[in-house]
């Protein structure tokens, strides 16, 4: 992120507390060179801060500082802000020429004062909250680094100037903050949760046990966790008045809220309820090792208040070889549908091999959310206590899903035959993706589902529903697609059939039958009966054969390669990468075939062959979607064009999968050539040297992108620079040191986001 210039010719802040003094002492570290003046009623803080070389001029009142001033921040307690608004619509006008901004923690008292000072509020005038604090008080406090790597929320109205508003953001930028914006009312709820309850909890807590007789006791042996709770007690507490009173309403609801839980788990440890204490602590633990992951990787999302700042990107050195014994993570589809099917099942549910990536933890969190106790994962080993086919309850918000469109399409299925409403929301990448394929056949069988412009996410599904079974003969080949009518059609009435013009991966029927539920077939047709019941059975997920693909691909691709890769899920529906590699002439055999969990598995042994361009089969393309990107990297190296048709459905995954892929060859110096439902690509097909060149891709926040050109700098003549990798963790952690293992020069850094 490029940071603005504060250009500002003074600065005023009124309130030189430790708020107000951190902020001018973090403006001189940033080196400002304009001038600071301040206000406060107290002179002696004001002298202080002159003395500490924080501001250059001070006064107590506010008519003697404010004339002049480019930027005014109002560093005041809430309920003080009347006053202050009032006297300074006296000296400004109703319209000020100044910038405006504040640092309360409540936001709609502070517009509301506004609007009594200034009749509307000033097109210049931008609330804003940084989310920092201390428990030490004064400008004798002030901490330069307060803000740094914090948030600072800003609130601006529809009509706020942009101008002020970039001006307010430039400001708390160059304090080190990270900077978001999000509506006065959101704020004011999702602080009244974060931070105010948690405030509310700690002072009640301490003042609970400091009136007890045995207080000295208690104190004296409270462990370290007691310590870290109830710290923020010792805050200042004519502050946490204000708050308090000033955003009363959305603090009680989510004191309502909090009580409501806690009445909840009261009633079972009364009643030794274990399975219900499990289901609230382990979702509470993992919600709170979740959210860190949200908050450290991922980017803004409205439900969790998340901005990522910097992005990171893969920078790949060319050559290498590609040796070893390795195993990739767990199948990202088993696992998703392994949860899914655990949670509704009848018993406990032991997974082992469970992909430990953030889209498949979504879906294992989402299912917390909905009351579903689950153990893990530790180590890929998760523990699901079923609750049945109608045992989930209403989440208490959105089900956020990431960036897994598995789970976003599947759970519509499942979610569509609930009692409750649910909405279902990702991330920026997930909520540009169509949800229409599924939502409109859902609708055929009696379901309820808003989505947003274009059949987009977020998705709103009405619950409280009756389905019926339908027949439905779906346009293009889709997974996701079936599953999702088939989950659906666990809560129908009547039968359910599905067909597919091409042959897709068949992991739920496969699941289903093993936790008990009959799934039938003929041909191109499989269907079910609704009102049935599932039993909790063992899991073992195989590595997963996409996350597989890049290595088998850059192994057959680099000369004096030799690479295992163990225990690799063969699913007769997903070895399409499989058997357009042997086309190709690849050197790949399939060792100790076995099968687990009623999925065959084997280890994938590959050697360096030279490639050959192809047509590749038609019939291949349902079972290779999404190892293409992939493959496109092998087509390049081959000898000869190989030609890809029938594969319009890569237009619609995490990114244009076949625009994103020309754009990337054409950036390293692959001829091709794009058409609607595929590509030509000539390959350089040479066994010693480069057959392309170096370049910067943009991956476009698709995962399968990202890898596809790290692995193409084995053969390219340059440094291959890709953005945009953060996504690469959604679907296979670990990728980056599974590359440097086998032979790749990967590494990682942070690229700070261009403003």
């Amino acid at each position: 992120m490029i940071k603005r210039p504060v250009a500002e010719s003074r600065i005023l802040i009124v309130g030189l507390g430790l708020i107000g003094g951190s902020l001018a002492a973090a403006l001189r570290a940033a080196g400002f060179r304009g001038a600071i003046h301040a206000c406060d009623p107290d002179a002696e803080e004001v002298a202080r801060g002159v003395e500490m070389g924080l501001v250059d001029r001070g006064a107590t009142e506010l008519a003697d500082v404010v004339e002049g001033a480019s930027l005014i921040v109002l560093a005041v307690p809430v309920l003080a802000m009347r006053g202050v608004m009032a006297e300074l619509a006296r000296h400004l006008g109703s319209e000020p020429e100044a910038v405006i901004t504040d640092v309360g923690s409540t936001k709609a008292a502070v517009r509301d004062c506004a609007l009594e000072a200034f009749g509307r509020v000033p097109l210049r005038l931008v609330l804003g909250h940084p989310i920092a604090g201390s428990e030490k008080s004064g400008v004798a406090a002030a901490n330069p680094e307060l803000y740094v790597r914090h948030k600072v929320i800003l609130t601006p109205e529809p009509d706020t100037d942009p101008a002020a508003l970039a001006r307010v953001r430039a400001l708390w930028e160059a304090c080190g903050a990270e900077v978001l914006e999000m509506a006065v009312e959101r704020h004011d709820q999702v602080l009244a949760r974060t931070s105010h309850l948690p405030h509310l909890l700690a002072f009640s807590l301490v003042d609970t046990l400091a009136r007890q007789d045995e207080r000295l006791e208690i104190f004296r042996y409270a462990a370290g966790g007691f310590r870290d709770f109830t710290r923020i007690a010792g805050s200042d507490p004519v502050m946490w008045r204000d708050i308090f009173m000033a955003n009363r309403e959305a603090v009680l609801a989510s004191l309502d809220d909090f009580e409501a839980g806690l009445a909840r788990l009261r009633q079972a440890v009364e009643g030794g309820d274990g399975d219900a204490m499990l289901a609230t602590f382990d979702r509470a633990s993992h919600a709170r090792h979740y959210f860190d992951s949200l908050l450290n990787k991922t980017s803004y999302q409205a439900e969790y208040q998340m901005q990522q700042q910097g992005k990171l990107r893969y920078r790949v050195a060319p050559g290498g070889a590609v040796t070893g014994r390795i195993r990739v993570p767990g199948d990202k589809s088993i696992s998703h549908r392994s949860i899914m099917l655990g949670a509704l099942a009848e018993g406990v549910t032991e997974v082992k091999g469970f992909l430990e990536g953030e889209d498949s933890l979504a879906t294992l969190q989402a299912f917390r959310e909905m009351g579903v106790a689950i153990e893990g994962p530790h180590q890929g080993r998760v523990t699901i206590h079923g609750v049945g086919m109608h045992g989930l309850k209403a989440p208490s918000g959105p089900l956020y899903v990431g960036n897994a469109g598995t789970a976003m399409r599947l759970f519509a299925g499942l979610l569509a035959g609930q009692a409750f409403s649910t909405e279902l929301t990702g991330d920026t990448s997930l909520t540009k993706r169509p949800m229409g394929r599924v939502a409109d056949p859902l609708r055929l069988m009696g379901a309820v589902i808003d989505t947003a412009e274009g059949g987009r996410p977020p998705l709103h599904i009405h619950g409280n529903r009756v389905l019926k079974g339908i027949t439905y003969d779906m346009p293009m080949a889709s997974a996701q697609v079936k599953s999702c009518l088939l989950l659906a059609g666990l809560y129908a009435e009547g039968e359910t059939r599905v067909r597919e013009p091409a042959p897709t991966r068949d992991h739920t029927e496969r699941m289903l039958q093993g936790f008990g539920y009959e799934v039938q077939r003929d041909g191109d047709t499989c269907w079910l009966q609704g009102g049935g019941t599932l039993t909790a059975a063992p899991i073992d997920v195989p590595s997963d054969i996409s996350s597989a693909t890049f290595f088998l691909v850059a192994a057959a691709i680099t000369p004096g390669s030799d690479l295992v890769l163990e225990h690799v899920g063969i699913n007769p529906t997903r070895i399409g990468v499989i058997n357009i590699l042997q086309l190709m002439g690849a050197d790949l055999r399939l060792e100790n075939r076995r099968e687990v969990g009623g999925e065959p598995v084997a280890d994938l042994h590959i050697r360096y062959a030279a490639l050959k361009g192809i047509d590749i089969p038609v019939d291949q393309v349902p079972l290779a979607i999404d190892e293409f990107p992939a493959l496109f990297i092998a087509a390049a190296n081959a000898q000869g064009t190989t030609r890809l048709r029938g594969a319009e459905e890569l237009r619609v995954k995490e990114s244009d999968r076949l625009q994103a892929m020309a754009d990337g060859l054409a950036a390293i110096g692959v001829a091709h050539t794009l058409v609607e439902d595929g590509i030509d690509i000539v390959g350089g097909g040479s066994s010693e040297g480069p057959n392309y060149g170096g370049g910067r891709i943009d991956s476009l926040e698709d995962h399968r992108i990202a890898m596809s050109f790290a692995i193409a700098a084995l053969r390219a003549g340059d440094e291959i620079v890709i953005d945009d990798c953060s996504n690469v963790a959604t679907s296979f952690p670990g990728f980056s040191d599974l590359a440097r293992r086998v032979g790749l020069s990967l590494e990682e850094e942070v690229a700070e986001e261009d403003a």
